[in-house]
Parts: structure tokens; C-alpha cells; sequence
């Protein structure tokens, strides 16, 4: 199986993207939404509960593991890696780096995310580990994770947020707007609107599953172990009417959910 964390909802945005592009493999999801968000943590507990969380969808037998969360990716990526040698394992960020310099003309490239993610630096050192020449602009938001979270995404006081947050970097005429958060697709319509129509947005759930799609096809030895199968099942640490209404209006479909812990 392919299986999927995320810190709560957010990575729900990335199995929609295999469920678009790659549905024919089984999944299994772990969203984290006890102990969410990751954004305000220690990097050391962030890495403690990414190493659980892909102990736990291991032992529901996941042989590929994508960390559908930027903040674990940007803290956590090496040493889950380590931990977890002879197991494919994808972070949000790389992909989403490797698009955003394909798309970028003026060089101008803005990362919104968690106060851990911007913290981290993961981003500019990436990027001008490929493009010395490419100005990162970077902008915390840690509102956000929380507001999707409750499932304020269309209230008018989230609207006022994202813009606070925007205005910053709108006016510093970046083209590319990477969301650094698995989140932030599910207030795309809003970022798109706050930071301006001519600039390009970047999905991470997106890239990362076009680069899980090229790995599975140029590596038939793991697609031979990956379960070919529709019944995709879906874990939450603790589980709220509100978690229910997002992944159901998200995905567009009722989903078999089971409340576990992963630690």
C-alpha cells in the first residue's frame, strides 16, 4: 500500500492527487489531528512523530510512505529516512522546489508555511543549492493550519488573514508562490485572489504525486509490491464532525474512517 501522514486534514490534499493520478493503488492515510498542528513544535518532537507516524502506517501495511506535511518534510525528512532505510520515502518539498524553479522568469519565488517550515530554511537552502540567482521570499502563517483545521475556510475572518499574511509578499513582485503546507491547497481560491491572478501557485500534493507516479513506473520491483485495490482506509488520532465534513467536501466521497493513535 501507499501510505500517507499528515499532522490532520491537510494531507488529504495529497490523496486526492493519487487518487487522480495514480488510483489504481490502495492507500493508507494517518492524519495526526490529536496533536495537531506540527507548526508550533520542537523540530525534535516533530521528528519523534513522524518516525511513529510511519512506524504505525508500516504496520498497516504501507511499503511506500509519502509525508504529505511540509512540516515534517522540512524537519524531519533525513532522519525518517535513516530510520527507515529499505522503504521508499517522500517528502512535499523537493517536488515542489523543482517546479517551482522551472516556472519562475523573474527569479522571484515566495514559500508560505508553518512557523517550523520557515524556521527550518529548508526552502532557500534547497533552492540555492540548484539557483544561487533566485530571490526566496518567505512568510509564517500559522493561523492557517488551525483555520482549515476548524474548517473556517470560508469565513470572512479567514479572508482578512491570508491577506495580512499576503501583502508583505505581493508587493515584493514575486511570479511563483509555492504553498509550503498541505493545508494551503484547501484555501488556494483565496491565496490566488490575495497574492494576485498573474502569479503562478505551486501544489506540493501535486508535484510529489507526479514524482511517486515516475518512481512506481521506473521501478516495477515496487510496483509489483504495492496493493492494487480501491479500498483505501483512512486513520485519524482523534476524530470530530468537523474532520468528517472536511475529507468528505475535500474528497467528494464518504470514506471508511477509524480513530487510532500512531505513538
Amino acid at each position: 500500500m501507499i501510505g500517507i501522514f499528515d499532522s490532520g486534514v491537510g494531507g488529504l490534499t495529497v490523496v486526492k492527487e493519487v487518487l487522480r493520478q495514480i488510483p489504481q493503488y490502495q492507500t493508507v492515510y494517518f492524519g495526526d489531528t490529536a496533536r495537531a498542528p506540527y507548526g508550533n513544535k520542537s523540530p525534535e518532537l516533530i521528528t519523534a512523530y513522524a518516525i511513529q507516524n510511519v512506524e504505525f502506517l508500516i504496520s498497516k501495511g504501507a511499503n511506500l510512505i509519502i509525508m504529505g506535511c511540509n512540516t515534517a518534510s522540512a524537519v524531519a525528512t533525513d532522519a525518517v529516512k535513516k530510520r527507515f532505510p529499505h522503504v521508499p520515502i517522500f517528502d512535499v518539498i523537493t517536488p515542489a522546489i523543482k517546479k517551482a524553479l522551472a516556472t519562475t522568469v523573474t527569479k522571484r519565488v515566495g514559500i508560505i508555511g508553518t512557523n517550523a517550515t520557515i524556521t527550518s530554511n529548508v526552502y532557500p537552502s534547497l533552492i540555492h543549492e540548484q539557483e544561487k540567482h533566485v530571490e526566496v521570499l518567505q512568510q509564517a502563517c500559522p493561523l492557517l493550519v488551525p483555520l482549515v483545521e476548524e474548517n473556517w475556510v470560508s469565513k470572512p475572518e479567514t479572508t482578512m488573514i491570508v491577506r495580512r499574511y499576503l501583502t508583505g509578499l505581493k508587493a515584493r513582485s514575486l511570479d511563483t508562490l509555492i504553498l509550503g503546507c498541505t493545508h494551503y491547497p484547501l484555501l488556494r481560491q483565496i491565496i490566488q485572489r490575495k497574492v494576485g491572478k498573474k502569479v503562478r501557485i505551486v501544489d506540493p500534493a501535486d508535484e510529489t504525486v507526479k514524482g511517486v507516479k515516475h518512481f512506481i513506473e521506473t521501478h516495477p520491483e515496487i510496483d509489483q509490491t504495492l496493493t492494487k485495490d480501491s479500498r483505501h482506509v483512512f486513520y485519524f488520532s482523534d476524530l470530530t464532525p468537523k474532520v468528517r465534513d472536511i475529507s468528505y467536501r475535500w474528497l467528494g466521497q464518504h470514506i471508511e474512517m477509524k480513530k487510532e493513535q500512531s505513538g
